[in-house]
C-alpha cells in the first residue's frame, strides 16, 4: 500500500472555487487561499440544519487511536450511502507533526487534503495565535518596564508551536535595566494557550473582543486582576486574529467538505475544533462530523461539558473509536506486540472499552462503537468485541476507512444514521453554578472512576485566588495523561477508587474556564529520542516523510 503522503499527492483535488460553489457558497462567503483551500464567512442568516456527530475514543496509546481517520471515513461512508456529511476537525500543531505523533490529517484513503499544507503552515492560523499571544506578553512586559503597572504575579506566558522542553521554565529580562525586568517566565505550546481556546470558543468577532478583554494577565499589589482590556491590547490582538477567526475550507479524498480550524490538544487543553467551524458544518451538511481529542475522559468530556454548553450544541450520536491494538495494550501487551493475535489480552483490555461506554452513556446520546480495523485483526478478536458491545447494549461497526476509504465505512455510516435518528437529551456532568471543587470532584468520580482528588499546597493557594477574584464557579478543563483514566500513564485498563493529584488551577478568564493540571502533566511537550522531524525532507520539489 502507498504511504499517506503518496496517496495524498496522487489524489486529484476539486478546485476550491468549484467545491465552494457546489456546496452553495456565494463568492462573498469564501476567500480562496490558493487553488485548494479557502477561508469561509457564512451569511449569519443561514439556518443550521445538520445533525451533530461526535467522534471520540477509548483511552489513548502511543500508537494513536485513529479518531481522525475514522471521522473522515465516516463522512465519506455517509456520502457513499447518499447522505450529505461535512467534517469539522482540528488543525494539526507542528509540535506533534515534528515530534512523536506525526501529522493529523487522517490516514490511508481517509484523509483531508492538501495534506502537506494542513500539517504544516496551512493558512497561518496557529502562527497568528502565536504572534498575538507573544505580542500581548511583550506589551505587558513593556508596560511593567515603563512603570505603567506594578504586578505582584504574572499569569501570561509566551507560546511556541514547537515542542521545546528547554523553554518550559526560564528567566527573562537579564542584562541590566535597559533589557527589562528580570522575571521567572516560560513557554507553553500554542495548542495549549488561552488564545487558542478563545479563538475556538468565540462565536463571532464581538464575542472574540469580549473574551480578549477578559484575559487576566496578572495580579496587582492590592490583589485585583489586571486585564488585557486595561492594558489596551485588545484591538491589536483582534487585528492579528481577524483572518484566523474564519474557518478553513478543504476537502476529503472523496470530495466531502471539510472545515479544519483551531487545534487545542485534549490532554492539556480543551481538545475541540472551533465553534465557528462546527456551526459551518451544521449549516452546510445534513450530518456534521466532529472529533474531540484523545479518549472520552478527556476530549469528549470537555466537548460535552464546555463546548456544547457554551455554544448550545446537542450531539445526535457519539462514535467511540477503539481497536484490537488499543485494547490489547490496555490488557498488558507491550507496544511492539500489540499487532499480534492475543485473545486473552484482548479480553483483559475490554474493561477499558466498558468504562468509556459507561461514561458516554451517562451523557445521554446514543453510542456507536467503531472498531478501527487493521489487517492483523482476526475474526475471533472482532467477534469478541462485537459480542461485548451487544452485552453493553450499544451499536457496533467495523470501519476499514484507512484501506478502503468511504467504502470501508458504510457499515459505520448506517449505524450512525440509525443512532442519530433517535437523539437523546444531553446530560452534563456538573451544574453550571457548582464550585470549582465540586466540578473537579464530579469529573474525577463520574468520568475517571476515581475515589476523589487532592489539592497540592500550590493548588490550594490558586483556589483562594480564584475565590477572591470571583472566578471559582467557572467550568474546569482538566489537563491529564491521555494514556490512562487516572493521572498515572502506567495505570492501564480501568482502575477504580484512585486519587487524582491536582497540581495547579490556572485561570483562563477569556476562554471562560479554569485549567486543572494533574499528575506530572506539562503544557509544553518535549521531543522524543527520534523526532518525526528527522524523516521529513523535500525531494524533487515534493515534501516527503510526513505521516
Amino acid at each position: 500500500m502507498l504511504t499517506d503522503i503518496e496517496i495524498a499527492q496522487s489524489t486529484k483535488l476539486v478546485p476550491i472555487d468549484e467545491l465552494a460553489h457546489g456546496a452553495g457558497l456565494t463568492d462573498a462567503e469564501f476567500e480562496p487561499y490558493g487553488r485548494d483551500k479557502a477561508k469561509v464567512t457564512l451569511d449569519p442568516s443561514r439556518p443550521q440544519k445538520g445533525r451533530l456527530i461526535l467522534v471520540t475514543a477509548t483511552s489513548g496509546m502511543p500508537a494513536g487511536s485513529g479518531k481522525t481517520t475514522t471521522s473522515i471515513a465516516l463522512a465519506q461512508g455517509l456520502k457513499k450511502i447518499g447522505k450529505n456529511a461535512v467534517l469539522a476537525l482540528r488543525e494539526p500543531s507542528l509540535g506533534p507533526v515534528f515530534g512523536m505523533k506525526g501529522g493529523a490529517a487522517g490516514g490511508g484513503y481517509s484523509q483531508v487534503l492538501p495534506m502537506e499544507a494542513i500539517n504544516l503552515h496551512f493558512t497561518g492560523d496557529l502562527h497568528a495565535i502565536t504572534a498575538a499571544n507573544n505580542l500581548l506578553a511583550a506589551l505587558l512586559d513593556n508596560a511593567r518596564h515603563q512603570g505603567q503597572v506594578d504586578l505582584k504575579e504574572i499569569y501570561w506566558r509566551r507560546v511556541l508551536d514547537v515542542n521545546d522542553r528547554m523553554l518550559r521554565n526560564i528567566v527573562s529580562g537579564l542584562g541590566g535595566p535597559a533589557n527589562g525586568l528580570p522575571t521567572e517566565a516560560g513557554f507553553d505550546i500554542t495548542a495549549a494557550s488561552e488564545l487558542m481556546a478563545i479563538l475556538c470558543l468565540a462565536t463571532d468577532m464581538e464575542d472574540l473582543r469580549a473574551r480578549l478583554d477578559r484575559i487576566v494577565l496578572g495580579i496587582r499589589r492590592d490583589g485585583t486582576a489586571y486585564t488585557c482590556k486595561e492594558l489596551g491590547a485588545t484591538g491589536a490582538l483582534l487585528a492579528l486574529l481577524f483572518d484566523a477567526m474564519k474557518p478553513n475550507l478543504v476537502q476529503s479524498i472523496e470530495g466531502n467538505l471539510a472545515f479544519v480550524h483551531g487545534g487545542p490538544f485534549a490532554n492539556i487543553a480543551h481538545g475541540c475544533n472551533s465553534v465557528a467551524a462546527t456551526r459551518a458544518a451544521l449549516t452546510l451538511g445534513d450530518y456534521a462530523i466532529t472529533e474531540a481529542g484523545f479518549g472520552s475522559d478527556l476530549g469528549a468530556e470537555k466537548f460535552l461539558n464546555i463546548k456544547c454548553r457554551a455554544a448550545g450544541f446537542q450531539p445526535a450520536a457519539i462514535v467511540l473509536v477503539t481497536s484490537t491494538k488499543a485494547l490489547k495494550w490496555h490488557g498488558g501487551v507491550p507496544l511492539p506486540e500489540i499487532g499480534k493475535p492475543n485473545v486473552e489480552a484482548l479480553k483483559k483490555g475490554l474493561c477499558n472499552l466498558d468504562a468509556h461506554v459507561e461514561n458516554l452513556r451517562r451523557f445521554g446520546p446514543n453510542v456507536v462503537v467503531s472498531l478501527n480495523h487493521f489487517h492483523t485483526d482476526t475474526d475471533e478478536e472482532l467477534e469478541i468485541i462485537r459480542a461485548r458491545c451487544a452485552e453493553l447494549g450499544v451499536r457496533f461497526a467495523v470501519c476499514d476507512g484507512f484501506a478502503k476509504g468511504g467504502e470501508g465505512a458504510t457499515e459505520l455510516a448506517r449505524a450512525v444514521v440509525e443512532a442519530a435518528a433517535d437523539p437523546k437529551p444531553l446530560t452534563h456532568t456538573y451544574e453550571p453554578d457548582a464550585t470549582i471543587e465540586e466540578k473537579i470532584g464530579a469529573i474525577v468520580t463520574k468520568v475517571y472512576g476515581a475515589g476523589g482528588f487532592t489539592l497540592s499546597d500550590a493548588a490550594k493557594k490558586d483556589l483562594k485566588r480564584l475565590q477572591d477574584l470571583g472566578c471559582d464557579r467557572l467550568p474546569v478543563c482538566i489537563a491529564k495523561t491521555p494514556f490512562s483514566l487516572t493521572a498515572d500513564p502506567k495505570a492501564l485498563g480501568s482502575p477504580k477508587g484512585f486519587d487524582v493529584p491536582v497540581q495547579r488551577l490556572v485561570l483562563n478568564a477569556g476562554a471562560g474556564f479554569v485549567v486543572v493540571t494533574t499528575g506530572a502533566i506539562m503544557r509544553m511537550p518535549g521531543l522524543p529520542k527520534a523526532p518525526a522531524a528527522m524523516q521529513i525532507d523535500v525531494k524533487d520539489g515534493r515534501i516527503t516523510g510526513l505521516a
